[in-house]
């Protein structure tokens, strides 16, 4: 499509913290990589879901894929629109119990005991992406450490294909140099796939290794200044 794929204009969500979440202005256009600072765990949660139609604004406009989000009504459309973004947060819950090729494969099959063998080489070659080395594929999940938890959780967020990366805090608790080789990752990856990428985060350095755009929220204002 022409024109952005993510647009908010005078946003502002009340959510009962010490002040409403406001943006004054977003613009997001296929391919962009754009990380936010200033965001708070529960801001950062509001703003995902208000750039996905699940919260409308209390104030001004969100708009997806040249659609305001208080056009859509209908659920069916709204589910749709939702698969064309990848959420990679700690929200997204892993089982913990199965491998990382069976988490994997759970955006195309609830069949996983075991995945049928094309499911099975999907899910793997999604691991592959996301720089799951190859000898942690049948391990259990709850063998990763931090960063591998979020590197099976962003193979699923790009399992069908999304437009735009949404992605919340991922490096908090992980050291210094997970964070930063977390962060050249997704990059790739999202370079690779042509995906917008939009990281909320409160680190500078996995800001600056991300995304090619750094913004920090002026709470009061709603501004986003470039860094």
């Amino acid at each position: 499509m022409t024109g952005p794929v993510l647009e908010l204009a005078g946003v502002a969500k009340n959510y009962y913290g010490l002040r409403p979440l406001r943006v004054e202005q977003l613009t997001v256009h296929a391919g962009d990589r754009v990380a936010l600072l200033g965001f708070d765990g529960p801001a950062a949660e509001v703003f995902v879901t208000l750039v996905t139609g699940a919260a409308l604004p209390d104030a001004g406009s969100v708009t997806l894929f040249g659609r305001t989000t208080t056009d859509i009504t209908d659920s069916a459309e709204w589910l749709a629109l939702v698969d064309r973004f990848g959420i990679v947060s700690d929200r997204a819950v892993l089982l913990d119990a199965l491998s990382v090729v069976q988490n994997l494969a759970l955006p195309f099959t609830l069949e996983i005991e075991p995945p049928a063998p094309d499911v099975s080489r999907r899910a793997a070659d999604l691991a592959a992406a996301v720089g799951l080395a190859a000898f942690t594929w049948e391990r259990p999940v709850a063998d990763l450490d931090a960063a591998g938890h979020a590197r099976v959780r962003l193979g699923r967020a790009l399992a069908l294909d999304p437009a735009v990366l949404l992605i919340e805090h991922v490096s908090a608790g992980l050291d210094a140099a997970a964070a930063r080789l977390l962060a050249a990752d997704m990059r790739r990856v999202a370079i690779d796939r042509g995906t917008a990428l939009v990281a909320l985060t409160s680190d500078e350095q996995f800001a600056t290794t991300v995304a090619s755009r750094v913004l920090r929220l002026e709470p009061g204002s709603g501004r986003l200044r470039r860094r």
